[in-house]
């Protein structure tokens, strides 16, 4: 009899992991945690730092504006914010149309 599993995701990552994962040195996920473009779940514990699993989605972000858009790492963070702050506001503009449209007659 077999058994049919969901994959599993990890809800931590390991900062090897989160290099593996990136193709980054694990010396460039720290100089980006010390920068404040990535930041670990928590302090230095038993085979610490721990990673979001979404990390490595961070760190292709950032890499990617430094080498698409030249960007310096210090610019990256208001970069980051910006584009935040746009699809916070697209996504209000699609509940906006759809109350909108539901509620004319």
């Amino acid at each position: 009899m077999s058994r049919e599993y969901p994959l599993a995701y990890p809800w931590r990552l390991s900062l090897e992991g989160v290099a593996r994962s990136s193709g980054v040195h694990p010396d460039v996920v720290m100089r980006f945690v010390e920068l404040d473009l990535v930041r670990p779940l928590g302090g230095d514990g038993p085979g610490g730092p721990w990673f979001s699993p979404r990390a490595p989605e961070m760190i292709a972000r950032v890499l990617r504006l430094h080498s698409e858009l030249s960007l310096n790492y210090a610019a990256i963070p208001l970069v980051l914010d910006l584009l935040a702050r746009v699809d916070t506001l697209e996504r209000r503009l699609v509940e906006i149309a759809y109350v909108e449209r539901t509620a004319s007659p």
